[in-house]
């Protein structure tokens, strides 16, 4: 398939997975009603305009923006280790983001935080942003910043936060360890308009740069030696990169949990249909992550209606499959 008949393809079918997302729930919504609620058109129409407006569309959207930001970094990811197998929590941000959601949870209780996201959610970014900033400094020297090294040091960030993680469950209460459990399932009930705006405000600047680095991602696939022959500014890159990741990765687990194997699926399911040229993988994956997590949203809120089941496991039943898939195929890949 061509690049650009993917992106088209995927363009059609994001509006159309969005409108099912607004659809579909415990109550199923008409879609002619919701079309009418949506370009306001309203009249007699009361409750399920509450419904659309203050429920449903907003977790569509947030789900979307979501999806698609984690979807857009780990192709970046991908194209900076040069490594088909890595996502965005190797540099720490989820490990880094559940230390600092169990810490407010087990400390301060979760409670209501400022601008729409609770306490949870800014320990969340918090601490995600802080394992990003430690694993970037751990990494950079005199002569530059180290992509193995960065590896390296995100792997041990990650343990050091597994183990932080576990003594605060030892010392947390029944209802403590049930909330840390939920959150790192991943969920978007908690989507509302102060979140969408947040999320979408960090979303533009990562969809407006992130795509901008195509070609230097491009060159990098080559090796940072031929990079810089080719006149790429490789740390300014690199550190541009892990920056956008950790703030566009931060937001989305700040809102929704810790959602794992969108950014590893869907850029490698994105890279076997066209190719590794980031000019079109960065868009392409964007658009295919928003609606593989909206579809996934869907059915956790359908399958066992009226009790949602967190997100987080669907995509895991769907990463961890086709993860060990790509274990079994490592040597096609070089790795």
């Amino acid at each position: 398939m061509s690049p650009r008949r993917l992106v088209w393809l995927l363009a059609f079918a994001l509006p159309v997975c969005l409108l099912a997302a607004v659809m579909l729930g415990a109550v199923r919504l008409p879609a002619l009603d919701v079309l009418a609620v949506l370009v306001g058109r309203d009249d007699g129409l009361d409750r399920l305009a509450l419904i659309v407006r203050q429920l449903r569309l907003p977790r569509a959207l947030l789900t979307a923006l979501v999806g698609a930001m984690l979807a857009i970094c780990g192709a970046a990811m991908q194209g900076l280790f040069r490594n088909p197998l890595a996502d965005p929590s190797l540099i720490g941000v989820t490990a880094g983001a559940s230390v600092g959601a169990s810490l407010v949870i087990v400390f301060a209780g979760g409670a209501a935080g400022f601008i729409g996201l609770s306490l949870v959610s800014l320990g969340a970014f918090v601490g995600g942003t802080a394992a990003v900033l430690l694993v970037y400094r751990l990494a950079t020297g005199p002569g530059g910043t180290s992509v193995a090294t960065m590896l390296l040091a995100g792997i041990a960030i990650g343990a050091l936060a597994g183990s932080v993680g576990s003594l605060l469950e030892f010392h947390a209460d029944n209802e403590m360890l049930r909330r840390i459990s939920l959150w790192r399932m991943g969920g978007l009930d908690g989507a509302n308009w102060p979140r969408v705006a947040i999320v979408a405000g960090v979303s533009a600047l990562v969809f407006w740069v992130l795509p901008r680095q195509a070609d230097a991602l491009n060159a990098l696939l080559l090796g940072e030696s031929e990079a810089r022959h080719l006149g790429i500014a490789v740390d300014r890159i690199k550190r541009r990169l892990v920056l956008l990741t950790a703030a566009g990765v931060g937001v989305s687990v700040a809102v929704a949990g810790a959602i794992t194997f969108v950014g590893l699926v869907v850029p490698h399911i994105v890279r076997m249909l066209i190719g590794p040229d980031h000019r079109w993988l960065l868009p392409a994956s964007a658009l295919a992550g928003a609606i593989l997590l909206l579809l996934a949203d869907t059915l956790a809120r359908i399958v066992v209606a009226p009790t949602e089941l967190p997100v987080g496991l669907l995509t895991a039943l769907l990463g961890a499959p086709f993860f060990i898939s790509l274990l079994r195929r490592r040597r096609e890949y070089g790795l």
